[in-house]
């Protein structure tokens, strides 16, 4: 029996020590770390391509982790000879609102954001990598479900909802991504140039976290199937613009 007890004891140790590692999983949502890569950028911008290509590179690297990149065109680029077609000033405003998290004294292309915590430019490899492997050492506490439907044609339908979020000053962003594009560049810095594209960002949606099953609706381009797109959420503090959780969704 003295050979025995020890044992025992062991065993019951470790079943605990298990019992409480899943408990705290349960409760932090996911131990998997994960990376959203926000990229501003423009076509009308000879310094952008670079940052484009570089995330390209990124995303296949990481394909099989919890890495987004996402491409937000700005348009303050587009009066200065070419209009970008992916431009809108909702991503304008949007890195604004870092600039003023980061205390910038002014915004520019291309500028690369990781989890809301970090900026600098968005053509720095080294910088980059460094920044997502540090986040990919921490889990994160939240927990997004999604359920992506074409419901109608041209009509992509979102049903969310989040766990593990208590803060007031937390919202959720849902953007619809179109996975890819290439454009002939006709006029300014890039004239002559064919430019490839990831992950564009076409629309972009801020609602209240719920627990609860809410819905939320985004048009398809003219002409866009929704073998084109998918859809990308994350969590986000509204005050500090730290991102604490992250997935995405194919449409169905």
């Amino acid at each position: 029996m003295k050979a025995i007890f020890p044992v025992i004891v062991l065993l019951i140790s470790v079943t605990v020590l298990s019992a409480n590692r899943l408990k705290k999983q349960e409760m932090t949502g996911t131990n998997d770390g994960f990376a959203l890569v926000e990229l501003f950028t423009s076509e009308g911008c000879s310094s952008c391509p670079p940052a484009d290509e570089l995330i390209e590179e990124v995303q296949e690297k990481y394909s099989g982790k919890n890495v987004i990149a996402l491409s937000y065109h700005v348009d303050y680029w587009d009066r200065l000879g070419w209009k970008d077609p992916f431009s809108s000033a909702d991503f304008t405003n949007r890195q604004e609102y870092y600039g003023g998290i980061f205390r910038l004294n002014s915004i520019y292309t291309p500028q690369a954001v990781i989890n809301g915590e970090t900026e600098f430019v968005g053509s720095n490899s080294a910088k980059l990598i460094s920044s997502i492997e540090e986040r990919l050492k921490t889990g994160s506490p939240i927990e997004i479900k999604l359920n992506v439907l074409l419901k109608t044609p041209g009509k992509v339908e979102v049903i969310y909802s989040t766990g593990g979020s208590s803060s007031k000053q937390e919202r959720l962003f849902i953007a619809l991504v179109q996975k890819a594009a290439t454009n002939k560049i006709k006029r300014g810095e890039n004239e002559g140039r064919t430019l490839h594209h990831i992950n564009i960002v076409r629309d972009f949606s801020s609602v209240l976290v719920s627990s609860q099953e809410e819905t939320a609706t985004f048009n398809l381009p003219p002409g866009m199937i929704r073998e084109d797109f998918f859809v990308a959420a994350f969590v986000q503090n509204k005050t500090t613009g730290k991102i604490t959780g992250l997935t995405k969704m194919a449409v169905k």
